[in-house]
């Protein structure tokens, strides 16, 4: 369905459901259906508060209604050149990306939001997997888009952010393509590629409708509400914020690169309420010269990695309210969150920072998660019996892109398997203890790298920590540290290796530091295989 008018409407035209209460009238099906879809929410947000500020970009500034404007023009400006296939977007955190999650949608075209830190050749195959006929690119990828069209026998459509870009949108006349079928698909997003070939994870319209409304709820989102954009656009469509955001009328003020000096400028100069990142985004904010504490307060949402106590107790005491977040690309961004019970208000600070820590529950949109063991069974929730944690859902992908068998070995019994090891507490809340990969057996005794990890991070010299199993002739596997020091500290490797044995098993404790530099992918997860590769160089098999 097509709706071109000009002004927002009160909402997309309406559609047949799939199925409906038999004896219902023909001509009263729509009465209590409306297909599901995230870009509705600028609809709203136009018409309840087209006036207010919805976006800014360094000097640029636009309203909700001057938004919801340019995403009709974009999209009928990118239907014809698309062709039905999708239109892949290669862009910084700008007001190019959020005009891009709602009028690629509304061109009636699945939108592939492209890793802006991959190769030329990477690119290229993301570009050719999905079939892309159109690609919108920012002017600082010139060279690397030079580079790719090189590689490729049918390149897409090349439109170069600036005078082409904008003369594309004052040219289109304002179209709006709304699904018959709310799980049809709305996006394409690459996995980060750690193993193998990226695969192309789909996601639906409801799934991301229904996401983007727990965020808003998750993380209190209001009219009032500055959201900082420090998370890449491009990962899970930005956790679904650009929707969220959107749905709260709230201010999307966006980041190119992730520069703490400029982060902490933004933050005061705006008034920032919510932003979203990795630990490692986190690390940098907290400890830049530039930090001093918040007022008012900043409520952030982590994931990709579980954030250490030491992390949380270092934002607390700057004013910035915390919440872990869990969820993969195959989610939609964060499918569980660690929900914050009033009770836990009268625990001690180290308390409270080992419960954030937690990954916590479905959201509120989310089946219940399980964790489950080797032989299929549910882990009892003794918070000490490890399995896989396990989700499904509406806020599950539809499955990966002309891959069936990646799918169905993902999804064995309908119930997606994340690939991370972790436990069920007695209050239901899962706790993450490692990938599954990731689990080091040293002469017998099972250790858990993120325990000993967040133990090492708790040092007031240390950053951040990764821990990995190297082989060794007596145990067969020791725990091993790289390590990442704060600017302007120092440690010695027995100093780190004695603090992890005043906090855990002197068992757990690794056998070797190395300080460094870690390798990480462009969403800020350690790339642990990268630090395997070295370590298990001209082994015939990395598991003793």
């Amino acid at each position: 369905m097509t709706d071109t008018a000009a002004a927002p409407p009160a909402g997309p035209a309406a559609t047949t459901p799939a199925s409906h209460p038999a004896g219902l009238p023909a001509d009263l099906e729509s009465l209590s259906f409306e297909t599901l879809t995230p870009v509705s929410y600028l609809d709203r947000a136009a018409a309840a508060h087209g006036e207010r500020v919805a976006v800014v970009d360094g000097d640029l500034r636009f309203t909700y209604a001057e938004l919801h404007d340019r995403c009709r023009r974009l999209a009928g400006g990118l239907a014809p050149l698309a062709n039905g296939r999708p239109v892949a977007v290669l862009v910084p955190n700008t007001h190019v990306g959020l005009e891009a999650a709602f009028g690629v949608p509304w061109a009636g075209v699945p939108l592939v939001a492209v890793n802006t830190r991959l190769s030329a050749g990477e690119v290229a195959y993301i570009l050719e997997h999905s079939n892309a006929g159109v690609l919108v690119h920012d002017p600082v990828f010139d060279e690397l888009i030079a580079d790719l069209l090189g590689r490729m026998d049918l390149p897409p459509t090349v439109i170069r952010v600036g005078e082409a870009y904008e003369e594309l949108i004052a040219g289109s006349e304002p179209l709006a393509v709304i699904p018959d079928d709310e799980r049809a698909l709305l996006s394409i997003n690459y996995t980060s590629g750690t193993t193998g070939k990226p695969k192309g994870v789909m996601y639906h319209h409801r799934g991301a409708y229904l996401q983007a409304l727990s965020m808003v709820g998750h993380t209190g989102l209001t009219p009032s509400s500055v959201h900082l954009w420090t998370l890449p656009m491009f990962h899970c469509n930005g956790w679904c914020f650009p929707w969220a955001v959107t749905a709260a009328a709230a201010t999307h003020v966006c980041l190119p690169k992730v520069e703490p000096e400029r982060i902490w400028q933004l933050i005061r100069s705006h008034g920032v309420t919510h932003l979203n990142g990795a630990p490692t985004v986190l690390s940098m904010i907290a400890y830049a010269p530039e930090a001093g504490p918040v007022d008012p307060v900043v409520k952030v949402a982590t994931g990709g990695a579980p954030p250490s106590p030491a992390i949380l107790r270092r934002m607390a005491e700057l004013g910035f309210d915390v919440t872990h977040l869990y969820g993969l690309t195959e989610t939609f961004g964060p499918a569980m969150i660690c929900d914050w019970q009033p009770e836990w208000n009268s625990l001690d600070g180290e308390a409270q920072a080992r419960m954030k820590a937690r990954q916590g529950v479905g959201n509120m949109i989310a089946c219940a998660v399980r964790v489950i063991t080797d032989d299929g069974a549910d882990a009892p929730a003794d918070g000490e019996t490890t399995g896989q944690i396990a989700l499904r859902g509406n806020n599950v992908m539809l499955g990966y892109l002309d891959d069936e068998k990646a799918t169905r070995d993902a999804a064995p019994d309908g119930w997606f398997r994340t690939g991370d090891i972790g436990v069920m507490h007695p209050d239901g809340y899962v706790e993450l203890r490692d990938r599954s990969k990731d689990v080091i057996i040293s002469g017998g005794e099972n250790i858990a790298s993120v325990e000993v990890e967040q133990a090492i991070a708790d040092h007031p010299s240390v950053l951040e920590a990764a821990v990995i199993a190297v082989p060794d002739e007596r145990w067969g596997e020791v725990p091993a540290a790289y390590v990442t020091l704060r600017e302007g500290e120092s440690a010695t490797e027995s100093e780190i290796v004695e603090h992890v044995k005043t906090r855990l098993a002197r068992f757990k404790a690794p056998k070797t530091v190395t300080f460094t530099e870690l390798p990480k992918t462009s969403t800020g997860k350690i790339q642990k295989f990268v630090l395997r590769d070295e370590a298990w160089a001209g082994q015939d098999r990395r598991i003793r």
